[in-house]
């Protein structure tokens, strides 16, 4: 990725120099944008993360692979746990912060490039809503059956997610009716990032409810074990194991 193109590495990276009043723009392609100032989140401690995230610790095992570990937070905990782990972002200056912050094993890669070729692991992680890196449903299903033979037999993935439908906003129940009439699913947002100068290209990013997520996983290997998270939440953690 081009450096004009890394809004979201600028941003984390600004932030780990010192810049503490960092924020960004998250524009959707029916024109609603939305503003970010959670840059700190991607920096908490373990003590400071959501109970649902601190909960889904205990199901973490053998080697792991944290997908779209943005400044490293989870990678960093579980090293100091003394897992075998490798992050892996899209982001390169999301990669630098990661090794500047003392992450062993970092690597610049797309989702769609990830391969048996860098191991065979035991937990996939990701957090951050990052089970919308999938992208769609077709695309899930081809990542969750490449997921399968990139890793052990009893693996499990460890997903966070938000149902799209838990929303009172005019403009996302509106936004959901564009994507059935274009034949997308209701939570398959098409969004960019912008932060100063700094723009992604546009990208699709999955939002799903719990029966989706069921829905999307059969056929791949995969069953949703349970989730974590409170009921007046739309976010929420799914275990994810093998069938």
């Amino acid at each position: 990725m081009e450096s004009y193109r890394d809004a979201y590495g600028h941003q984390i990276y600004d932030y780990l120099k010192g810049k503490k009043d960092v924020s960004e723009i998250v524009e959707r392609d029916d024109g609603f944008f939305g503003v970010s100032t959670g840059v700190k989140n991607y920096f908490s401690e373990y003590r400071n993360w959501h109970k649902r995230e601190r909960e889904a610790m205990q199901y973490v095992s053998e080697k792991v692979l944290d997908v779209g570990c943005g400044a490293g937070r989870v990678s960093l905990y579980l090293q100091k746990k003394e897992f075998d782990v490798l992050g892996v972002d899209v982001s390169p200056l999301a990669i630098r912060v990661c090794k500047m912050r003392g992450l062993k094993n970092a690597r610049v890669m797309s989702i769609t490039k990830l391969s048996s070729k860098l191991g065979i692991f035991g937990t996939v992680m990701m957090f951050g809503n990052n089970f919308g890196l999938f992208g769609g449903r077709k695309r899930a299903k081809w990542l969750l059956e490449r997921f399968y033979r990139m890793t052990t037999e009893n693996a499990r993935i460890i997903a966070e997610s938000a149902d799209p439908y838990k929303t009172n906003e005019p403009a996302h129940l509106q936004y959901h009716r564009l994507n059935r009439r274009r034949n997308r699913m209701a939570g398959q947002v098409r969004i960019r990032v912008r932060y100063k100068k700094y723009v992604t290209p546009w990208f699709d990013y999955l939002l799903v409810s719990k029966a989706e997520m069921r829905n999307i996983l059969s056929g791949t290997g995969w069953r949703l074990k349970r989730t974590l998270g409170s009921s007046d939440s739309p976010a929420y953690i799914a275990i994810i194991e093998k069938r």
